[in-house]
């Protein structure tokens, strides 16, 4: 039925959306009974007086595997939900390629949190760009954004013809209504909002500020990596991922369409709200995943693994096995191997690692990361656990021990993430990162017979 019992304010959420479990599936969902056509797509006439319409996520000859696309029945067709398009600015979200001009150097940087906003920000004007990487252009890269805000876009709307959005919640929860459903996210959830879909987002519960990440990504969709050799089981289960059962919004006053495209913004004014599909059937949709049901599988004998193991998507580029983005967590886990060195080691790498904490410590870092905070490690600069990380792992008592209350993440691409000017101005820039390192002394003896 109508969804008239959700409010956009804060604290007056009155009901649960539902879900529809799955990753990839072919869903159909209807608000009212009969809206959703059975055995076509495109019928004379709808029922309820509604458009069909359909939104593509692929080429229409792309391979079955790939093919995305779902059937949307509205109350208006979406031409009708854009009108005379007008230049908008939102000047701290950037795209790839990245030329801001700053000062800052190369190096492995880290940052607190960003600031809290003064002024009443929604969660479109909230987002800060950090790093971008490739070309929107030519729908390659990524842009890694953190996002604060404290206002609720309640006429306001927005899609993204750039690229992806994958949401990851920090601090507060949040309502993404979407084109196709109502999605409620908690910090240690995730969301993905498909290229081109049309949503708003809203805060829930109490508190002064809602903060976290996004990961922009312009390549290849997200998709469950392949598990090779760990078999059908473990990682991210497809049964954990949630789509949005359909919800619509009946609106009839003056509203604000907002849109980035090739790096640019737009916004046009309609007297109705864009969110009124009223039934979808498809497999081009929206969905949340809670982190907490990833199945994490490790050293059960002796050293660590790759990090590679701990991948909850991927985005994957022409290169096989070369991703164009990486979504990757360190998630709560049991420490039992014996003779190693337990933190992540010491390396350098092709990829580039844009890393934030949800929540607790991250067990390569002892101090400084702390959640809400940031780090970048570009392609080929080292990096690994600080001084104090690397004494305490190097002469603990290797009992099983359960690495708990933790969840850090990382978005890794294949291309060097260029820093806005934003991000290397940012106040929270931490300047003594480096120092972390610094205990890490000459212990080197070549006396025959030490050890």
């Amino acid at each position: 039925m109508l969804d008239k019992t959700r409010s956009t304010a804060a604290h007056a959420v009155v009901n649960n959306p539902k879900y529809m479990p799955g990753f990839g599936n072919d869903f159909e969902t209807e608000s009212l009974p009969g809206a959703l056509p059975q055995g076509q797509n495109s019928p004379q006439k709808c029922n309820y007086g509604l458009y069909a319409e359909q939104l593509s996520g692929s080429p229409f000859t792309a391979p079955r595997g790939t093919n995305e696309r779902s059937w949307l029945y509205r109350i208006r067709p979406s031409v009708r939900h854009t009108g005379r398009f007008s230049n908008a600015s939102y000047p701290f979200w950037k795209s790839a390629p990245c030329l801001d001009d700053h000062s800052l150097p190369l190096g492995q940087l880290r940052w607190n949190p960003i600031p809290a906003p003064a002024d009443e920000l929604n969660f479109l004007a909230g987002i800060r760009t950090m790093t971008a990487a490739g070309d929107v252009m030519t729908q390659t890269g990524m842009a890694a954004h953190a996002y604060v805000f404290n206002a609720d876009m309640v006429d306001d709307y927005f899609f993204n013809a750039d690229g992806e959005l994958l949401v990851v919640p920090q601090l507060g929860a949040i309502c993404v209504f979407t084109e196709m459903g109502i999605i409620d996210v908690e910090p240690l959830e995730i969301c993905l909002i498909p290229r081109g879909m049309i949503f708003k987002v809203a805060r829930l519960g109490e508190g002064p500020e809602w903060r976290g990440y996004i990961c922009e990504n312009y390549g290849a969709k997200f998709t469950l990596p392949d598990r090779g050799p760990i078999g059908a089981n473990c990682l991210a289960n497809p049964r954990d991922f949630k789509t949005p059962a359909a919800a619509y919004e009946d609106k009839e006053i003056p509203c604000r369409l907002h849109v980035k495209w090739c790096g640019k913004f737009y916004a046009t004014g309609i007297g109705h709200s864009p969110l009124d599909v009223v039934a979808w059937h498809g497999n081009y949709a929206p969905f949340k995943y809670d982190l907490r049901t990833f199945a994490p599988v490790g050293a059960i004998l002796f050293d660590h693994p790759d990090p590679s193991i701990f991948t909850v998507l991927t985005a994957p580029s022409g290169e096989e096995g070369t991703a164009n983005v990486d979504f990757v967590i360190f998630p709560p886990r049991w420490l039992v191997a014996e003779h190693t060195f337990r933190p992540p080691w010491y390396h350098r790498n092709i990829m580039s690692e844009f890393m934030g904490l949800i929540h607790g410590q991250y067990d390569a870092k002892a101090e400084g990361f702390v959640p809400g905070g940031m780090s970048l490690h570009n392609m080929m600069l080292p990096h690994g656990p600080d001084s104090i990380g690397f004494e305490t792992a190097s002469s603990v008592d290797l009992q099983p021990v359960k690495l708990d209350h933790t969840m850090a993440f990382m978005f890794e691409t294949r291309y060097p993430q260029q820093l806005t000017r934003y991000a290397a101005e940012l106040e929270t820039l931490q300047d003594n990162y480096l120092e972390c390192w610094d205990g890490l002394v000459r212990k080197f003896d070549g006396t025959p017979g030490i050890k």
